[in-house]
């Protein structure tokens, strides 16, 4: 019976079995079978700093705050030195943007400071040829401005009333002369005529020379203005003596003025005579003056390393005042389209120029450019970039900072290899070999290591070598403490005679107490 029940029970558990398996087998999950051939998954070249640092391991680790290291795979490792990774994470938190390189035609824009000057060609002085005195002055303020033949002053000039009397002096002559002698009739008529042609020379003008003609003489002589103009300078006052050639007045012709710009030398070649101008200034706003460029000038101004340009503008109004300053735009054609990028993405050190390339999410390679023409917020790209590709646009200070970080810790060597320095991957410190503990915890006395073992021997006495320091020479003075000298005074009477007596007693030599370290004999 009991047989029969144990098969039973046998045969139950067996049938339970068999079906817990198959129950197993139909419901587990079907695994994908890997085909004959196909290459193992890739596995990683090393794994990296997550931080960015440049310190790699070939095995997975965690840094110092407990962040797992990168795996880094085929065709993801840095190309070039300085070659900055970024996690995401801090790709946001930087505000790291990027713009593609693409073809604009840059407008050729060129701006530069300017100011009004006096046309040169439209300037006069009155500087008589004669000396004289100021007999009255009309023209008598800076600013007046007058017209063409108005009288500016009238002057008296000794000479200029001798060369009039003698005008007329070789008229009569002449005229006397004429039928008794002809000959010298002719040579007063010849000496009429050049002091005639002198006063023509001094500025006489054609009424006083008429009236002189007619036997009239001008006791003063009127000097006019020889054309619509303003009083730019009068040094003059009524009244004064002046000398032949000494200027009297200033007057310009203010109808047409010039506009002088200073453009700096980087942008010099982009001028060319004929060139539109416009020409703006806030002392007049809501105007703009427009002209050609008449003259460049031939040399650069070696103090602010920028040349002058002039434009030609009319000035019907006056409003164009000499000294005006204001903004001067010079236009020209756009031109073909180039390759351009974001001011804002060139790192410029006056040296090279250089521009953060995305090569993938949060991988940034420097890369050295050439660039160009400039135009707004656009720069020209000669070499170095191909259309399409993604450039840093903002942020790209805080990339080039790590980079060079990157740069100068790569300089400074790479880390030592996994088992070869003193840290190991586990991070268990190299052990040394135990004689160390040994040499520490034993309790054998030791023989004392000379003073100065290791240490190079120039560093080492000269005469001594290695040796070990030897025993300061008296000198008179004992270097160690000695004990006192039985000056016949006891220092511990009592305890002295008790270890004598004792001593005696047990028939032991005698001993002497060694003194107190801190006891000091009584005087």
């Amino acid at each position: 019976m009991n047989k029969t029940i144990g098969v039973a029970i046998v045969a139950v558990a067996l049938v339970s079995a068999s079906m817990g398996w198959w129950v197993g087998r139909v419901n587990a999950p079907q695994e994908s079978a890997v085909p004959l051939g196909a290459p193992p998954p890739a596995a990683p070249l090393y794994y990296r700093n997550p931080m960015g640092l440049p310190d790699t391991s070939p095995v997975p680790k965690k840094d110092s705050m407990g962040m797992d290291y990168v795996p880094v795979y085929a065709g993801e490792a840095p190309s070039t030195p300085g070659t900055v990774v970024l996690s995401p994470e801090k790709v946001q938190m930087t505000g790291v943007r990027t713009v593609k390189v693409m073809r604009s035609a840059l407008q050729q824009s060129l701006r530069a400071s300017g100011s009004i000057a006096i046309d040169s060609a439209r300037q006069w002085v009155i500087a008589p040829k004669f000396e004289g005195w100021v007999q009255t002055l009309a023209a008598n303020q800076v600013g007046m401005k007058v017209r063409r033949g108005q009288a500016l002053m009238s002057v008296y000039s000794p000479e200029l009333r001798s060369a009039q009397n003698e005008y007329l002096i070789a008229q009569r002559a002449a005229a006397t002369m004429a039928a008794a002698d002809p000959a010298s009739a002719a040579s007063m008529r010849d000496l009429s005529g050049a002091t005639l042609e002198r006063l023509r020379n001094w500025g006489i003008g054609s009424g006083s020379l008429e009236r002189l003609k007619g036997g009239q003489i001008d006791q003063f002589l009127t000097l006019t203005a020889p054309a619509d103009a303003i009083i730019t300078d009068k040094p003059v006052v009524q009244g004064m003596r002046f000398m032949a050639g000494e200027m009297l007045l200033s007057l310009a012709d203010l109808s047409r003025v010039w506009l002088v710009a200073n453009v700096p030398a980087s942008d010099s070649a982009q001028l060319m005579l004929g060139q539109v101008v416009q020409f703006r200034s806030s002392a007049l706003p809501g105007r703009t003056f427009e002209g050609e460029v008449s003259f460049i000038a031939p040399t650069f101004d070696e103090a602010s390393r920028t040349l002058t340009v002039r434009v030609e503008l009319d000035n019907a109004d006056g409003v164009l005042r000499p000294g005006l300053f204001g903004d001067v735009e010079f236009s020209a054609d756009a031109g073909a389209p180039v390759l351009t990028v974001p001011r804002s993405a060139v790192l410029d050190s006056g040296t090279r120029q250089v521009v953060f390339v995305e090569l993938a999410a949060g991988r940034y390679e420097p890369r050295k450019v050439a660039i160009g023409r400039r135009s707004g917020d656009r720069v020209e790209i000669t070499d170095g970039l191909v259309e399409g590709e993604s450039v840093v646009s903002a942020a790209n200070f805080l990339i080039d900072a790590e980079s060079n970080l990157g740069s100068a810790l790569e300089g400074m060597g790479a880390p030592e290899e996994a088992g070869q320095g003193a840290i190991d991957e586990s991070g268990h410190g190299a052990r040394g070999t135990g004689h160390e503990e040994e040499r520490g915890t034993s309790d054998e006395p030791t023989e004392a290591t000379p003073v100065g073992a290791g240490l190079p021997r120039e560093l080492l006495p000269s005469d001594e070598g290695t040796s070990l320091p030897q025993k300061p020479k008296d000198r008179g003075v004992n270097p160690l403490p000695q004990e006192p000298e039985d000056r016949g005074v006891n220092p511990l009477p009592q305890q002295q005679g008790q270890k004598q007596k004792q001593d005696q007693e047990q028939g032991q030599p005698e001993q002497q107490a060694p003194a107190h370290p801190h006891h000091h004999p009584e005087g």
